[in-house]
């Protein structure tokens, strides 16, 4: 449980018990990562689900989204626009590595947010308005749990970054675990439906993620950040087309 609550208090502003300071305990916790994201769901599908018989869906899809960006602090949301501004830059490798290490926010990281935020949030809208409220718990599991594949498969590049030494602690074991736990979530929210839309999702992901890789030679905290909201965002576009195709 101690590599839980890490998990938790890193990815969220979710309140837990006094942290261990070992750091085994933290290395340990990225495993963890689609439970977390399950946690994340929950409050989505209870937030547009209590909001719903009150407001309109837009007014609803719009809060929902709030509710999501403060709850995970907006920590993805920053490496999806340091990624942006590393990546539109058109410099060399060197040059995209300082412009994403950067603590400033360029033009192109501040157009990429807001398109992502304008298509999360009319995603949200057309699952909802379709009274598709408890889908929304699949995203933010789909998202963490290709955070969890990308740090397994892909090198990371900081010797100095949070995730140095985490790779090691993720085994097959315990990454099959979490794929087959958020594919039966997925039937059980879903259905087939579900399962369908999470595994364009993860390919989705891999294409994205070997985009990143082939670029920079291997991924950092800001491409982990951008490949959750990619994957998050994703899931939801994937969901609806299956859901049209199909349903």
């Amino acid at each position: 449980m101690k590599s839980f609550f890490h998990a938790v208090a890193f990815l969220t502003r979710l309140p837990v018990p006094k942290l261990s300071s070992a750091q085994e305990d933290w290395l340990k916790s990225a495993p963890y990562y689609p439970f977390v994201g399950l946690i994340i769901g929950g409050l989505l599908v209870a937030c547009a689900s209590l909001l719903s018989p009150y407001l309109s869906a837009p007014v609803v899809a719009v809060l929902t989204l709030m509710v999501w960006v403060y709850i995970t602090g907006g920590l993805h949301l920053d490496g999806w626009m340091d990624l942006a501004d590393g990546l539109g830059s058109y410099r060399s490798r060197e040059e995209v590595l300082r412009i994403m290490k950067d603590s400033r926010v360029g033009a192109m990281g501040v157009t990429a947010a807001i398109l992502l935020l304008l298509l999360k949030a009319t995603l949200l809208y057309e699952l909802i308005i379709e009274g598709l409220h408890t889908w929304l718990l699949l995203l933010p599991i789909a998202g963490r749990l290709f955070l969890v594949i990308s740090m397994r498969c892909w090198p990371y590049l900081s010797t100095q970054g949070l995730g140095h030494g985490m790779r090691e602690k993720i085994d097959r074991w315990k990454l099959g675990l979490g794929f087959i736990i958020t594919c039966i979530v997925s039937f059980g929210v879903c259905g087939m439906i579900g399962v369908v839309a999470l595994l364009i999702t993860l390919l989705a992901g891999w294409w994205m993620a070997h985009r990143i890789v082939k670029r920079l030679g291997g991924l950092t905290g800001d491409g982990y950040g951008a490949l959750v909201e990619g994957c998050e965002t994703a899931c939801a576009l994937f969901l609806l087309l299956t859901w049209r195709w199909i349903g």
